[in-house]
């Protein structure tokens, strides 16, 4: 049997296939410290798990939900987007829960491209953006992110290239694997972007409270529900990765052409899960105050790693990743992350997966506690040894 043509334009995941690889290392004994990936090893909030567990023992909460999620959980959303980012959002009309923010960029792509549209890819940039929208069958038209813009758009080159065909561009702010943090000048930006060239700019914008004093929606610009739609999650702000609980906000018109897709993909999540989330996104200031104070200790950590490796360090970069320009002492980031992984058993994710702009680069995820990053450390520490002794 022939896969679809469609398969041919996309790999696997990147790290599907390192995680699988990792794991014949580690039934071989190497016992592989994984420094890749964005995973939070932290837990929720003890409410949020109370809640879930609560509410799993009541006999009438097992069956079908509903695909615009429960009542509850939308509020819940709204009072997030308001007390956080001072963004009003209806609850009954522009906000959608979603299994993940993951699965809504395949719900948009769906309900706005048709094959041979155009869609404006960042580089460097999330992989999923580029393979969904080949799986679409789009047209992909990259747009290069570089330090010397702090990783922002440039909006000259942008104009000077041909836009016929362009319907979509997709954007990240606090930016992942770069770390560069929102801008509500850029944001403007790119609100009058879409309004000029008549393009949807989609927002994902899952990194907003990680490390980042001044969390920041592009929903906030005025007009933005207009030519905008934004993705929101849970998994990085709340420690709730596995739980796949994501959000789109948008106009009503918006969302209502993403519940087409969305109605025909699944049957909404189970209702305990979104009660807990509902629970989740009433956490104050201090949840997330206490959650950074882990993650800057452990971003200290990091950065002690990288300077071992000789790298450069953007000090302004937000999130739960540091990114870091490599030396010329080696080939690539991919280098990098090869060497350190059978010399020292740890896994370093190498630039280039994100686009050719992250050749150069290496990133580290601070989803590793303090114990691992020290032995991280150590093991990085004697394989740079072990190499200069033989040379």
């Amino acid at each position: 049997m022939e896969p679809a043509q469609r398969i041919a334009e996309v790999h696997e995941y990147y790290f599907s296939i390192k995680l699988k690889q990792i794991a014949e290392m580690n039934a071989a004994g190497k016992k592989v410290i994984n420094l890749g990936i964005g995973s939070p090893d932290l837990a929720p909030s003890a409410e949020t798990i109370t809640e879930l567990a609560t509410q799993a023992l009541r006999p009438d909460v097992h069956a079908y939900q509903s695909y615009i999620g429960i009542p509850e959980l939308r509020e819940a959303y709204a009072n997030w987007y308001l007390r956080y980012y001072g963004v009003t959002l209806s609850a009954q009309t522009e906000i959608l829960p979603l299994m993940g923010s993951k699965e809504g960029v395949f719900h948009i792509s769906m309900a706005f491209i048709n094959p041979g549209d155009k869609v404006l890819i960042p580089n460097p940039g999330y992989p999923t953006y580029s393979s969904v929208s080949k799986l679409v069958g789009a047209e992909l038209v990259p747009y290069n992110l570089d330090a010397s813009n702090n990783w922002y758009p440039n909006f000259q080159e942008l104009e000077a290239n041909c836009l016929e065909g362009v319907k979509m561009m997709w954007v990240n702010y606090p930016h992942m694997p770069t770390g560069a943090p929102a801008s509500m000048e850029v944001y403007a930006q790119l609100i009058a972007f879409g309004k000029k060239h008549n393009i949807l700019i989609c927002n994902d914008n899952p990194y907003s409270f990680i490390l980042n004093p001044t969390p920041l929606s592009i929903m906030s610009v005025p007009g933005a529900k207009d030519v905008a739609i934004e993705l929101n999650s849970l998994s990085k702000s709340h420690n709730m990765a596995g739980w796949r609980m994501g959000m789109i906000a948008g106009s009503e018109a918006h969302l209502a052409y993403i519940l087409r897709v969305k109605s025909n993909m699944d049957s909404g999540m189970f209702r305990p899960m979104q009660s807990a989330a509902a629970k989740a996104l009433t956490a104050g200031p201090e949840w997330f105050a206490a959650i950074n104070k882990e993650y800057q200790h452990r971003k200290e950590l990091a950065l002690e790693i990288l300077e071992l490796i000789g790298t450069e360090v953007d000090p302004k970069q937000t999130g739960m990743f540091v990114w870091a320009k490599i030396s010329n002492e080696w080939e690539s980031g991919e280098a990098i992350s090869e060497f350190f992984l059978h010399k020292a058993n740890v896994f370093i994710t190498p630039g280039h997966i994100f686009g050719s702009q992250g050749f150069q680069y290496i990133r580290l995820s601070l989803c590793s506690n303090l114990d691992m990053l020290r032995e991280a450390k150590q093991r990085i520490l004697l394989s740079i040894q072990k190499s200069e002794n033989k040379n």
